[in-house]
């Protein structure tokens, strides 16, 4: 097997948060570098490179990659060292499946606790796609519906675990609103979710989201088995 180039020397870290600590520089470091594609799976993460990409000794580079090992965004091969994680089609599931888990709750508790405001910023959000055409802008109108969603369950611990899984849900590459036809299906699944929420329906907004990821996972398998 070819062994996948480095590219830490392509990910920009001009805009590092400033007050974070050298192993939360490092953390956002590679989150950013998943965010943007320039780390993709497979990818080796050497920690002196690492280290002066960053700006920052070792220890807080080691400190940031034990955290994504624990996370499972990067793995110890035995024959390649630190890695970006490969996923294969059963990981693929299991993380569709806690998707669906989480944010049925989110969606759930967002029917008993979001403001009307914040409702009303979520259908703003579904309906503000409808005349773009960028897949990009697409993907990040609703990676935003989905956070937004995620801040009106009003829940802090489901807030932080769903950010773990957003952070694990980079390593699946490109949005499956890329595909032909998907983004009008997740905009009327996202408008079947506002209108339980303005309904204040927990059940019928939990169902939404389920369906949604459901739809979501189906394409994103579709592609996983036709790209191998």
């Amino acid at each position: 097997m070819t062994e996948k180039k480095n590219l830490f020397d392509e990910v920009d870290d001009g805009d590092r948060l400033r007050g974070t600590t050298s192993a939360q520089q490092a953390y956002q470091y590679i989150i950013k570098g998943l965010e943007e594609g320039t780390l993709q799976p497979g990818t080796r993460v050497r920690e002196t490179e690492l280290a002066k990409s960053v700006g920052i000794s070792r220890t807080p580079v080691r400190e940031a990659l034990n955290r994504l090992v624990n996370e499972g965004l990067v793995i110890n091969d035995a024959h390649r060292g630190m890695i970006i994680t490969e996923l294969d089609q059963a990981l693929v599931g299991e993380l569709y499946e806690m998707r669906a888990v989480l944010e049925s709750t989110a969606a759930s508790l967002a029917a008993k606790h979001a403001t009307d405001v914040e409702i009303s910023l979520l259908r703003t959000l579904m309906e503000a796609d409808k005349d773009m055409t960028d897949p990009i802008e697409i993907a990040n109108n609703n990676r935003l519906f989905h956070q937004v969603l995620y801040q009106c369950g009003h829940n802090r611990f489901l807030l932080k675990t769903l950010q773990a899984l957003q952070n694990s849900m980079l390593l699946l590459g490109d949005s499956t609103l890329a595909e032909r036809g998907r983004p009008d299906e997740a905009r009327n699944e996202h408008e079947a979710i506002v209108n339980a929420l303005e309904d204040r329906d927990p059940e019928a907004a939990a169902e939404a989201a389920r369906q949604h990821i459901k739809e979501a996972y189906k394409t994103r398998l579709n592609r996983f088995l036709f790209d191998k």
